[in-house]
């Protein structure tokens, strides 16, 4: 009889003891807002195609998240030093969401259940907003698309030939002519390559921004040769000028007898915004440097090319050049009398 009594109050005792396990780990639990969830349309059927107005992934403005401390904490420290990134997958096939036409869907349950949830063991989502969202699906038809070639950065290329410049494509059924463009988005190395040999590539429709399916037909693609963005021009009205230390100036001026010859129109080979550049600044356009060892010829005619003040940063990009040769500056020294002013 006393044994018993001692195994009912231990049995008690434990229970007991684990009951308050139990309350103190649930009242330990914590909650955290995590702005900036997404949730993202992941590709399905080719048949349909599914998004949230047009877009292929939508946010999710204030997440409550809830779990324990420690689990808690480090959500917080990971969304603070923006390591954190929650996005969920939305398949509507498993949501059975893919007959045409509008679907509700409940967010914060889809949440719950989602595989990536599942994966944050411990944490369970509080609650969310927006509350609902809707899923907008389409029936897709086959149509005829042009084919068009991109850069990286989304702006149209120049091309030679494209076979096949049409290909076929399941698009919404509403979709205008404007949209009906298979693109076939180029690297700056394939650019190069095409330009001087055809390259074969797939096409791609663009349904939404996150949301590109590639087209079975190959097509070939030879875009034409590099541009020179240089055009040869004429600067007119010349200006030039005398570079020489200050000793110089005050024992020196120098007299150019060439000078019509020097002022002949420049002729470069430059971009429209590099020449007016040159045209418009303030430096000279040419300069001729006297130095302290031109003075040993006296006054005798000495020849010498110029400098050509082409802007700097145009010089740097490639973007101005001179055609031909330097412009030969015939001058001579005069000396200064001594009540000649400088």
């Amino acid at each position: 009889m006393t044994k018993k009594i001692k195994f009912s109050k231990i049995a008690i005792v434990t229970f007991l003891t684990i009951l308050i396990w139990v309350w103190a780990d649930l009242a330990l639990d914590e909650t955290v807002p995590v702005p900036g969830a997404t949730i993202i349309i992941a590709e399905s059927s080719p048949d349909f195609w599914a998004s949230f107005d047009g877009k292929a992934s939508i946010s999710i403005d204030n997440l409550v998240l809830k779990g324990p401390a420690s689990k808690i904490a480090d959500i917080k420290r990971r969304r603070d030093d923006g390591s954190l990134e929650l996005k969920f997958s939305f398949y509507p096939e498993w949501e059975e969401m893919t007959t045409a036409g509008s679907h509700t869907l409940n967010v914060l349950d889809f949440i719950k259940k989602s595989t990536e949830m599942r994966r944050m063991s411990g944490l369970t989502a509080e609650s969310c907003e927006p509350k609902t969202l809707t899923i907008h699906v389409a029936k897709l038809v086959e149509r005829p698309l042009a084919v068009r070639c991109i850069d990286e950065s989304g702006n149209p290329l120049k091309y030679e030939s494209i076979d096949q410049s049409t290909v076929n494509a399941l698009v919404p059924s509403d979709w205008g002519l404007d949209k009906l463009i298979a693109q076939v988005k180029l690297t700056r190395d394939e650019i190069d390559l095409a330009r001087t040999t055809p390259i074969k590539r797939k096409p791609r429709v663009e349904l939404a921004a996150e949301q590109i399916r590639e087209v079975a037909t190959t097509v070939t693609i030879k875009l034409p040769p590099k541009e020179d963005p240089l055009s040869v021009k004429r600067i007119e009205d010349a200006t030039i000028g005398i570079d020489k230390n200050p000793t110089l100036d005050s024992k020196y001026y120098v007299e150019i007898t060439n000078l019509p010859s020097v002022l002949n129109p420049i002729t470069v080979r430059a971009t429209d915004e590099a020449k007016k550049a040159y045209e418009e600044q303030q430096l000279p356009h040419m300069t001729l440097y006297i130095f302290d060892g031109d003075t040993e010829k006296g006054q005798e005619i000495q020849r010498k090319k110029v400098h050509y003040n082409f802007p700097a940063e145009y010089v740097r990009k490639g973007e101005i050049e001179l055609v031909g040769e330097p412009a030969t500056a015939e001058f001579k020294l005069i000396p200064r009398l001594s009540d000649e002013p400088e």
